[in-house]
């Protein structure tokens, strides 16, 4: 598999013939951040499986729904919240015909779908929308979307309490999978609580290659986890980007 990193939560990943893409964005839009990263170019047969995992602008960007244009074997998988967001009007200002919409799959949490040659499974997140598990070319991929184990501590008790027995459900229904690549959520804004979530994906969860993400250009964050020394067991699969656009090949 190849790892492109675009930027905050977006990756492609290759293999064999197909392009997945997880979470696009175009790199603006979020105060006090803007990105540069670009989206490779494929030839035009490829097959390209786009997923957005809910609708937060960090997240999700219509221009997605332009590529249809440039690439015909494409095929979308959207948190059915993005549904809402992109409406008829929308979509018909897009110039989404109702051919192009059957390209187009909304799932929920907690639910499987053929797609194309992908197994894809999806499970509730802590945030919004979704986090997947997909299955292809007989690897496992997981994209955590924003299910993390969020922990403000300007938040009620109560709120944290949801969070952590939310989270902690939800990744426990990965024991006993097999996954070779993992996305997992580690944001700086919680502070002494940015690792909680990765902590406990790492305890419960049988996988390969982890790559930390959504980390507000706070890539330094990933070698200080990395260095910790209870994480000596699993320190060589967690893998490390410092730029936008960073190849990575597992």
């Amino acid at each position: 598999m190849k790892i492109i990193y675009i930027h905050h939560s977006t990756f492609c990943v290759e293999i064999e013939d197909r392009v997945l893409v997880f979470d696009y964005y175009n790199g603006v839009g979020v105060p006090s951040f803007t990105y540069h990263g670009k989206m490779p170019e494929y030839p035009r047969e490829t097959p390209i499986y786009v997923f957005s995992s809910h609708s937060h602008r960090d997240h999700f960007d219509m221009e997605v729904l332009k590529w249809r244009e440039r690439y015909p074997n494409i095929h979308y998988i959207f948190a059915k919240e993005i549904k809402k967001k992109l409406g008829n009007s929308v979509l018909k200002r897009l110039g989404v015909t109702e051919e192009d919409k059957t390209k187009i799959t909304y799932v929920k949490p907690g639910e499987t779908y053929e797609i194309a040659d992908l197994k894809v499974e999806t499970l509730l997140s802590t945030d919004s929308g979704v986090a997947y598990l997909v299955s292809v070319c007989g690897k496992v991929i997981y994209h955590a979307g924003d299910l993390n184990w969020w922990h403000w501590e300007e938040e009620s008790e109560e709120f944290n309490r949801w969070q952590e027995e939310t989270y902690k459900q939800q990744i426990k229904l990965l024991n006993g999978r097999k996954i070779d690549l993992s996305f997992v959520t580690v944001d700086p804004r919680l502070g002494n609580n940015q690792f909680l979530g990765i902590d406990f994906f790492m305890q419960q969860v049988k996988t390969g290659y982890v790559l930390p993400m959504h980390l507000w250009k706070h890539y330094e964050l990933i070698e200080q986890y990395r260095q910790k020394p209870e994480n000596s067991g699993w320190r060589e699969r967690i893998l490390t980007v410092d730029r936008e656009n960073q190849e990575i090949v597992v």
